[in-house]
This record gives structure tokens, C-alpha cells and sequence, in this order.
């Protein structure tokens, strides 16, 4: 078979061709130029990013013909023969299918004896993080003490797998996912030299679609070679990769805005009549939202967005979409997406959480308002503070009756359903503690029912507190007098007043009172109550010892029962 991949051919055989690790690259060719190489490195970093290509280059340099250098010639017979395999002396290892102990030591049997056609013996051992305990173990001497003539490279995807007395006794270098543009730059080199044609735009999206792995790139920009005729277009990409285009994607999200469900799920049978993968799709919705929230917040850095190309419709959106309803559609798409990956009907969740997202409040109340709102509280609450200062001093100072009398009809009310002291001493005379006792054990699941329905109810209610509960009432006392008039407005008393219906299965009609007040008329019932004990045990005293204490008063008597 003559033909071979592009990855194959096109990877790099020199460190100017490694794309994007521009910081390891630089510090290996120094450290080669200066004959100061360690023992032992370890290549760590997403796959596809040149870890293995790197190591093999390294083999070249230090057994090149030229040597010392900072690039492997290519051209002598150590360079020719390392990159063709046919050197012994450089040995490639897969550590996933050779995970044992006898392995690693038969490796360490063979270091101590010297390379037979070039001066470095170097072992790359790729995914070492796959060994066993056992063969870490045996490796661990070996990498403390090799021999001058060794040189081990470990590469890794998973770092955190490898025990730390190995990664200790390396050179670590940290390979990064390569960007967008330099994936473009190198793919742009590729075609011109093979003579294809392509669409810039569908070279964009080979590069979001390989999530910056080099090797990916490569592979999905041979299927696409492959899929079209004349030259690659969006739409054989699209094909080969299984996203969508960015349209779709703007619909989507239209959809949600509009709360038009009918629309959403023609745009689901529609990608899913084209063959597309619905778990990709809504990976591709949630890239599209996070594009979206960073463009909004610093939209000069066009450069950081992953998947999406920022044309006049993409920042209308970005315009129109707030930053709270994109937390929250992502979050929806991302509890979809864990699902999903557990079912064999993955259209039904994505169906499902479309619908859900549709049917969400769109509009929750921003930042910005949130602020607003609590200035004016803010602001209202100081100047009720003045008035009442300014009351109690003017009061004092005024000496007749009637002034007092007109400054007491200008003192604010009670935050109640219009009601005055005496109808809030009237409730508690009918109040229960039982029934107290059966509200404040079901306001925690009112609260919760109120935040599902309306989370600006359960903002304003969440300083209030049930304090007096009857048959027909029940009183709810704030911390500010603001929040106690706000709770009388229609649709918030309906709205808790439902909802404690639903709850506990009482039709109670709701009273507000501000906390310093109900400590007040709460100690002005007790005390009453008292009195009126006390006057109905004088009443009943006996007619003839009454009668007794009239004549002669309470000091000459003695009463013995």
C-alpha cells in the first residue's frame, strides 16, 4: 500500500516543524547546542501535539553525524535511519500494551550495553502512564542511574497518573493545545504543496473541530481530501466531522430567545436527519454560548473564542443575550449532555431539554438592575430613617396635645394589610400555636415552591419570618420597612398566599409587620393578658370577704381556708 496518511507524511522531522511549543522547542535546541541534555524528560500534554514527534527528533540530534546541533541534518545515515526504524539503538515503546515488570526489566537487562551504530541509546516510551506499580518500580533505578550512552523520553497524556519519584528524577516539559491559527498556518502549508484547493472557512472549522491536536487536524483535513471532488468546501468539513453550521446554531439560540418550541425541535429533526450526532450538537450549542458570554465580556478578544466565527448576527445576539440566561441555558445543556451519555435514546434528552430551555424565564432580573434596586432600597431606607428622626425630636419639643395628636396621625403605619395595632392584637387573640408550629415547620418547602415560581418573591421574602398563625391569618414580620410594603402589593400576597395553600392546605390570608414592631405589640398583649388574669381572680374572690375588706380593709383581715 503506497498511499499514507497525512499525519505520516507531514510529520515533523525537524523542531521548526513542531507547531506551537515554541517555549520546549527553543530550550531543547539550547541545552543540544550546548551538550547539556539530562538523562531523562517527560513529554506531558493533550494527544496530538507533537510529544512523540519531539522525541524522535531529539534521537536524530544527538546522534546526528554533525552533532553537536540544534536540527537533525535528515541527511546522514543515523538521521535516515532513525527516521525510518531501522535503527536498534533508538527504541519506540507503547507503554499500553507493555505494562508488565518483565517488560521494564528487560529493558534495564539491555541499557547497560552500548549502542551499536550510533553514540546515544535512547528509549521513548510513549503513554508511560499506563505501566503497572510493579513496572514503575523496576524503572525507577534505571532512570536514578543510567548509564552516560542512555537517554529515556517519556510521554504522557495523563501526568497525574505517573508516581512522583519518577516525574522527579525528569525534565518535565508541558506540551500545549496548538491554536487555531497556527493549525491554519500549517494546514495552508500542506495544501499548497499537495495542490488541493480549499475554503478558508473550512479550514476554520477543521481547527475548532481538532481541539488543538495537530494530528487531528490532519486526519479530519485527509477525510475531507477524500469526501469532496474539486475542492474542499463548509459543507464536505460539516460532513466529516458530524458539527453544524454556525446558522443552525444561530437559530438555536433564537429559539430559545423567542420561546418558539415549535421551532427548536424542527431544527433537532433536522440535524438528525442530516446524520448528525446529537450529543456533538449540543457540545457545539454550549461552545456557542460560552463564545458568546466571553464576546460580551471583552469583545476586543476575538482570538479567545473556540468555535464560533464572530459575524454581524453573532453580535446582535451577544448584544441581545443576557449574561444570566447564558448560565443558565449552559448549565441546562451541560445536565442534558451527562445524561445523555448514558442513554440509548440521546434525541429524546436533547428533544427534552430544548423544550425545557424554551419554557424557562428568559429574563431574569440583571446585574445591573439587581444594583439599582438596592440603591433605591438603600436610599428609601434613609430617608424613612430621617423622617423619624426628625418626628421624635419635633415632639418633643412641642408641649400642646393636638400637635402631638397630628404628628402621631403622620407617623408611618404598620406594614399590614392596612390593619392598626389593634387588628394585629385581634389576630393574636385567635392565633394557635399549633398552627404556628405547622407553618414554620412548612416554610422551608413554601420557600422553595415560591423560588420555582417567582425568584423575585423569594428574594424579597427571604428576611420574613411567620410569627402568629390563626384559623384565617397569619403575620409575617420583616427586618425593613420597604420589604414589609412591597410584600402588600396584589400579586405578591396572591402568589405566597397560593402557595401556602397548596402547602399546608389552609386558606390563610396574609398580614406583614416590621420585626421592632411586633416585639412591641407582642409584650403590649402579654402584659394585657396578664391584667385581665389578674382582674378575673379579684372578681371571683368570695361576696362576704369583699364585704369584709370594705368594712375594715385588707390589713385587719386574715383569711384561712
Amino acid at each position: 500500500m503506497s498511499y499514507q496518511a497525512l499525519y505520516r507524511v507531514w510529520r515533523p522531522q525537524s523542531f521548526q516543524d513542531v507547531v506551537g511549543q515554541e517555549h520546549i522547542t527553543k530550550t531543547i535546541q539550547n541545552a543540544l547546542l550546548q551538550q547539556k541534555l539530562s538523562h531523562a524528560y517527560l513529554f506531558s500534554g493533550p494527544r496530538g501535539t507533537g510529544k512523540t514527534s519531539a522525541a524522535k527528533i531529539i534521537a536524530k540530534a544527538v546522534n546526528c553525524e554533525k552533532a553537536p546541533v540544534a536540527e537533525p541534518c535528515n541527511e546522514c545515515d543515523s538521521c535516515i535511519g532513525i527516521t525510518n526504524g531501522t535503527i536498534s539503538d533508538v527504541l519506540e515503546i507503547d507503554a499500553a500494551s507493555n505494562t508488565g515488570v518483565d517488560d521494564i526489566r528487560d529493558i534495564r537487562d539491555k541499557v547497560k550495553f552500548a549502542p551499536s551504530s550510533v553514540r546515544y541509546k535512547v528509549y521513548i516510551i510513549d503513554e508511560v502512564h499506563m505501566l503497572s506499580t510493579g513496572a514503575f518500580n523496576a524503572l525507577l533505578k534505571t532512570l536514578e542511574e543510567p548509564p552516560a550512552h542512555v537517554i529515556f523520553i517519556l510521554a504522557t497524556t495523563e501526568p497525574h497518573k505517573i508516581p512522583l519519584t519518577i516525574i522527579s528524577r525528569c525534565q518535565r516539559f508541558d506540551f500545549k493545545r496548538i491554536s487555531s491559527g497556527k493549525m491554519i498556518e500549517r494546514m495552508k502549508t500542506i495544501l499548497e504543496a499537495s495542490g488541493t484547493k480549499t475554503d478558508d472557512e473550512a479550514l476554520e472549522l477543521l481547527a475548532r473541530a481538532a481541539e488543538g491536536g495537530m494530528r487531528d487536524a490532519l486526519s479530519l483535513l485527509d477525510q475531507a481530501i477524500s469526501y469532496s471532488e474539486d475542492i474542499v468546501k463548509v459543507e464536505d468539513v460539516l460532513a466529516v466531522t458530524g458539527t453544524v453550521t454556525q446558522a443552525y446554531l444561530a437559530r438555536v439560540v433564537k429559539a430559545f430567545e423567542d420561546k418558539n418550541v415549535a421551532e427548536a425541535l424542527q431544527i433537532v429533526e433536522k440535524i438528525m436527519a442530516e446524520g448528525k450526532d446529537p450529543v456533538r450538537f449540543i457540545e457545539d450549542l454550549i461552545y456557542y454560548y460560552r463564545d458568546m458570554l466571553l464576546y460580551k465580556t471583552a469583545p476586543n478578544l476575538e482570538k479567545i473564542l473556540d468555535r464560533v466565527k464572530v459575524d454581524q448576527e453573532f453580535k446582535e445576539l451577544a448584544d441581545h443575550t443576557d449574561s444570566n440566561w447564558i448560565y443558565k441555558v449552559i448549565e441546562l445543556l451541560n445536565q442534558a449532555q451527562q445524561e445523555m451519555k448514558w442513554t440509548n435514546h440521546p434525541k429524546i434528552f436533547l428533544e427534552l431539554s430544548f423544550v425545557k430551555i424554551c419554557h424557562e424565564e428568559q429574563k431574569p432580573v440583571s446585574s445591573v438592575e439587581t444594583e439599582q434596586l438596592r440603591k433605591r432600597i438603600d436610599q428609601l431606607e434613609h430617608e424613612l430613617h430621617q423622617l423619624k428622626e426628625r418626628g421624635i425630636s419635633s415632639a418633643s419639643e412641642e408641649k400642646s396635645a393636638s400637635t402631638v395628636q397630628e404628628r402621631k396621625s403622620v407617623k408611618p403605619k404598620l406594614s399590614t394589610n392596612a390593619a392598626s395595632v389593634g387588628r394585629i392584637k385581634e389576630m393574636l387573640n385567635e392565633a394557635k400555636k399549633q398552627n404556628l408550629i405547622i407553618l414554620k415547620n412548612s416554610w422551608g418547602t413554601i420557600m422553595e415552591r415560591i423560588k420555582a415560581e417567582k425568584v423575585s418573591v423569594y428574594a424579597l421574602l427571604s428576611g420574613a419570618e411567620p410569627v402568629a398563625c390563626s384559623d384565617r391569618f397569619f403575620l409575617l414580620s420583616f427586618q425593613h420597612q420597604i420589604h414589609s410594603q412591597m410584600a402588600q402589593s396584589e400579586n405578591i400576597r396572591s402568589c405566597v398566599e397560593s402557595t401556602v395553600y397548596s402547602t399546608i392546605g389552609k386558606s390563610l390570608s396574609m398580614a406583614t409587620v416590621l420585626q421592632p414592631d411586633w416585639e412591641r405589640i407582642k409584650q403590649e398583649f402579654i402584659k394585657e393578658h396578664e391584667l385581665g388574669n389578674a382582674e378575673e381572680k379579684e372578681e371571683a374572690v368570695d361576696p362576704l370577704i369583699a364585704e369584709a375588706q370594705k368594712l375594715f380593709g385588707n390589713d385587719l383581715i386574715e383569711i384561712k381556708d
